[in-house]
């Protein structure tokens, strides 16, 4: 991978673009264009390097002049000299206030679950405003709102199911509207919750004909549930029903007797638990563990005309989320979004979901500290899981171009570049093979994976 040339190293030819990492312009053009201009270590080091090289280039025009300066008297001396005669500090400070955000007040909108835990903690707890932003996070009542009130430009950014964005772009329902992911919000963190008159109905071959809930037809829940109950011989079109119930009125629902049970949110899941009308069935994570849920997005319009806000809400985002990713950091966490204007729920039972010691509905305890988890990183091979099964189940017709979609919605380049920005560790790849329910995907093969399920939605 290509990092900043440094301007005092003698046996390297200087960059002449405007980032300080190509031989031309041209080059940075093209670069840039396949997304691979890598940033330095840290925005501070960037900065100096840029500044540097242009003012090596200016006293120095030709290397061969350069190299030989450099070789006589060495990198630190040449740094020095160059130091006296000109304030290189202060023009990286000057360098660096380029990247100042374009609209600091933001509005982003959140479902009150703790899938948005970054995005919520990120208020309270002075994430936001440590990367130079004031944002209000909004609480929103469905997927439905948060989807409607981001295309209206009433939010800048928003908590979004994971698939949503994609759907989005693709059109699926509505007019087509490029969006983008740069960060994932939750991996693990559902369950699947079942009524307590059901105790006794473990096996879900003896669930035909019972009325589940999802939070949105494009869902990770509703795709989770489907791949769940298929794998067990039931057919989610015919042998149940599925209804999409906003998370906040789905124990509600359960208490009612409107439904028998849904894969939902953990918190969902607890709360249910907690106030005794339900058990939890499953975890997610033994469907799929490591699995996506929820994202944080944002239109490409929002992107191309703020693109230093942008920048700034991913930074915390993802510095939120490396946060929350820390088991010692779980209870505060908890206590932060616990009030009326974020999740709205006993400190307990987001306790009980963030540290993963949790009552099950049944008398029992369970212990897993990865019952929800958070990595920030948008792989694109979860990206073609999701398209697989949009596909598996008749919202996407005709052929897909997988990776060309994941890559124009989900921004594993960007993100790598960011986080390696901020010292933390983002993989080398963006797409790795994973297993649900022991059925190994290859994100090389999507066609390949879909043949092989025999129940799936008629062409």
């Amino acid at each position: 991978m290509a990092i900043f040339d440094d301007p005092f190293d003698a046996e390297r030819d200087l960059p002449g673009c405007v980032c300080g990492q190509h031989r031309s312009a041209s080059e940075h053009e093209q670069a840039r264009l396949a997304l691979r201009c890598e940033p330095a270590d840290s925005d501070e080091k960037r900065y100096e390097r840029v500044v540097a090289s242009a003012v090596m280039r200016a006293v120095f025009p030709h290397d061969a002049t350069r190299r030989a300066f450099l070789k006589s008297v060495g990198a630190s001396t040449a740094l020095a000299a160059l130091s006296q005669f000109f304030p290189l500090k202060t023009a990286s400070e000057a360098f660096a206030d380029t990247g100042t955000p374009e609209k600091k007040d933001l509005k982003v909108g959140f479902i009150p679950i703790t899938c948005a835990t970054p995005i919520i903690m990120a208020a309270p707890l002075g994430f936001y405003a440590k990367h130079g932003l004031n944002v209000e996070v909004v609480k929103t009542a469905g997927w439905a709102v948060i989807r409607d009130k981001t295309i209206n430009k009433e939010y800048d950014a928003s908590h979004m199911l994971a698939p949503m964005p994609i759907a989005m772009t693709l059109g699926l329902g509505a007019q087509p509207i490029p969006f983008a992911v740069p960060a994932i919000e939750n991996i693990n963190g559902q369950g699947i919750t079942l009524a307590l008159k059901h105790k006794d109905k473990r096996d879900p071959k003896e669930w035909k004909g019972m009325k589940f809930a999802i939070p949105f037809d494009y869902s990770m829940h509703n795709y989770l549930l489907r791949y769940y109950l298929a794998e067990h011989g039931l057919d989610p079109d015919t042998d149940v029903q599925l209804r999409a119930v906003p998370p906040p009125e789905m124990v509600a629902n359960l208490r009612a007797d409107n439904i028998d049970g849904f894969l939902a949110p953990d918190n969902v899941c607890q709360r249910a638990i907690y106030d005794g009308v339900g058990f939890l069935h499953i975890l997610s994570k033994e469907i799929w563990d490591g699995h996506p849920c929820c994202s944080f997005s944002a239109s490409r319009e929002f992107i191309a005309g703020a693109p230093n806000s942008f920048a700034a809400l991913t930074r915390a985002i993802v510095d939120a989320t490396a946060f929350a990713s820390k088991a010692e950091n779980r209870k505060q966490i908890a206590e932060a979004i616990a009030p009326a204007n974020y999740i709205n729920a006993p400190v307990t039972v987001l306790e009980q979901v963030l540290t993963g010691t949790y009552a099950d509905g049944l008398g029992g305890i369970k212990i897993d500290p990865k019952r929800v988890d958070f990595d920030p990183f948008p792989w694109q091979s979860f990206a073609v899981w999701m398209l697989t099964q949009m596909k598996r189940w008749g919202q996407i017709k005709g052929d897909v171009d997988y990776k060309a979609v994941a890559e124009q919605v989900y921004l594993a380049t960007d993100t790598n570049k960011l986080m390696a920005e901020m010292g933390l560790t983002p993989p080398a790849s963006a797409y790795k093979s994973f297993s649900v329910m022991g059925k190994t995907f290859d994100p090389d093969k999507p066609d390949d994976y879909l043949a092989s399920f025999k129940i799936r939605k008629a062409s």
